[in-house]
């Protein structure tokens, strides 16, 4: 299965929740989903059911890797039902979960034997008044690093990611790097123009080869070595320090990577989406509630990749970021 630019399919992101328990400035702001923000009724998202059958026809085409998102996946009830679902579809190589990481010390044990096998945990600054500016709701960076040490304890694998923002956290990356070294590899993202509500300007963004800089101390970023990619559409540039600890770079406004993309997402209520930055989306739960045939979502499915051409952050510009709306990254994760 390849798209109009020779992108093959292999990574389905599914979100089973638009609900989260944080409300990050560059996500969910506060001041647009607040107490009143009507969240999807439980009876239009997909169920666990129709989610496996669709993943079932994502992995016919040629999908191998499957993330559960949301919103905050681990606010879907019995998660873990769901996950050992998907750990069950023959030819699925890795069931992995991006999330907040303040429920894991609840559920990671139990999604760890379900079959997930990685997570990735996402903090932006171990200063607590930073922090919780940053998420909306005065969270303490602590409760996430409990999350972190949970999934680690649970045997999970695990990433971090961190969102930099200039004038907001890039302060304290290295502060932050040196504390999660030891623990997992991390992600610094340049702040992108995810949704519509994030007030994305050029200027807040910290170009990735200044983050590295800022990493190596007073060495710079001649600390880092290049780590080669472990495949084709691997969205960080990876390096490590010498002891062979890894820092993951996603330059998604300064180099972008549309030519090796090769992710669909899967919104809650189900629609496809072929882009981060898409304004619209496929139908496939009215297909699937209509009472189409396995054959017939698969070439639903096909037909839409089959016709893919997107290469949004390769044609950003601050204009085209103001002007053109986009679907919410709550609705279909990161």
């Amino acid at each position: 299965m390849l798209d109009l630019l020779g992108r093959p399919l292999r990574d389905l992101r599914i979100s089973v929740t638009d609900r989260c328990n944080l409300r990050c400035t560059y996500c969910m702001p506060a001041d647009v989903f607040g107490p009143d923000y009507a969240f999807l009724p439980r009876a239009e998202l997909l169920s666990f059911e129709e989610i496996e059958r669709l993943a079932r026809a994502f992995v016919a085409l040629g999908v191998r890797k499957l993330r559960v998102t949301g919103g905050e996946p681990t606010l879907r009830r019995d998660l873990p039902t769901l996950i050992a679902a998907l750990a069950a579809i023959p030819d699925v190589e890795d069931v992995a979960m991006t999330t907040n990481g303040l429920l894991l010390p609840r559920v990671a044990a139990d999604l760890k034997a379900a079959g997930l096998r990685r997570v990735t945990v996402s903090i932006d600054s171990l200063d607590p008044e930073v922090f919780g500016r940053m998420n909306g709701l005065g969270t303490h960076p602590q409760k996430v690093m409990d999350g972190i040490e949970a999934a680690l304890s649970a045997g999970l694998g695990v990433k971090v990611n961190t969102v930099v923002q200039r004038g907001v956290n890039d302060a304290g990356l290295r502060e932050l790097w040196l504390a999660l070294r030891e623990l997992a590899p991390v992600r610094f993202i340049e702040f992108m123009d995810v949704g519509n509500h994030n007030g994305w300007n050029l200027d807040s963004v910290v170009p990735s080869r200044e983050v590295l800089a800022r990493l190596g101390g007073e060495v710079g970023a001649a600390h880092f070595q290049p780590v080669r990619a472990d495949y084709r559409g691997e969205v960080a540039s990876r390096y490590a320090d010498p002891q062979g600890r890894e820092v993951g770079l996603i330059s998604s406004v300064t180099a972008p990577f549309c030519g090796d993309c090769s992710r669909a997402r899967l919104s809650a209520v189900g629609v496809l989406y072929t882009c981060l930055f898409a304004s619209g989306g496929t139908d496939l739960r009215a297909a699937l509630r209509g009472g189409a045939s396995d054959a017939a979502l698969r070439d639903l499915i096909a037909g839409v990749w089959a016709g893919r051409n997107d290469r949004y952050s390769e044609e950003r510009g601050e204009a085209t970021a103001a002007l053109r709306p986009k679907v919410e990254m709550s609705h279909i994760g990161g």
